[in-house]
This record gives structure tokens, sequence and C-alpha cells, in this order.
């Protein structure tokens, strides 16, 4: 009998421009870059967030060209922030925020998890640059 295979490659996905997400976009990998200019990225609106709706973002481009803004459009993102600094100074602490900003003080690799219970985001972020990654 033959071997069988299954199929656990990630689904990966290159971002260099605005891009509104979608429901099918749940478990995908977004690289982002910013080449192109200011990138603007918008999650699901608050109206229409799916339980249990998850996605990644990593950085792609070392110390990007310019910002990338990953947006909710109302302040119902929670975040956790660890980076280079040893610290959680850009973590929301209990108060949520709109926008999650990478800078292009950001490199190749950080990434942000995100993840959606039906009524709020919640994310986590890792940098290996003190700062490059905050909130609004």
């Amino acid at each position: 009998m033959g071997r069988v295979f299954f199929n656990t490659r990630k689904d990966v996905h290159a971002l260099n421009g605005a891009y509104t997400m979608l429901e099918s976009d749940s478990g995908k990998i977004f690289m982002l870059s910013a080449t192109g200019g200011t990138v603007a990225i918008t999650l699901l609106p608050a109206a229409s967030l799916v339980k249990g709706w998850h996605c990644k973002f990593v950085v792609e481009e070392d110390t990007p060209s310019n910002a990338i803004t990953i947006g909710a459009g109302s302040a119902i993102v929670d975040m956790v922030m660890k980076d280079a600094g040893g610290n959680a100074s850009n973590s929301t602490a209990g108060t949520a925020v709109s926008n999650i900003v990478v800078g292009a003080t950001a490199t190749q690799g950080d990434m942000i998890n995100i993840f959606c219970d039906g009524s709020t985001y919640y994310a986590e972020c890792l940098s290996a640059i003190d700062d490059a990654v905050t909130t609004s």
C-alpha cells in the first residue's frame, strides 16, 4: 500500500497594498510589505465579527518602506505586545484600541496573531525591535 500524505502547508499570501479582510481569510498567514507605499489593512467590521476567526501577519520586508496599519474601525482590539526592549509598553492593558501599526523600524519576522471571539479581536505581537509595533 502506498504512503498517504496530508497537506500540512500553511495558506500564505503576500500583502503590499490596501486590503479588506474576508471571512474566508481565517487561518491564513499574510506576509507584509510596504514597498508600494503606506498600507491599510481593514479587519472584518464589528457588526460581522465571526467567533473563531483568526489569522497571522508576518513582516516580510526588513525595515518596511512605509507604515502598515491593521485597523478594526472601532476600539475592539486587545493586544499583548512583547518586543526586544523586554517590555510590553504597547500592550493595550485592558483598554481596547482600533489600530495596530507596524512602523518602518519593524524587522523581517516580526509577527502579529489575531483571534476573534465574536465580539472582540485579541492580538499577540512579537517584535525584534523596541517600539516597532504600536497601537492607536
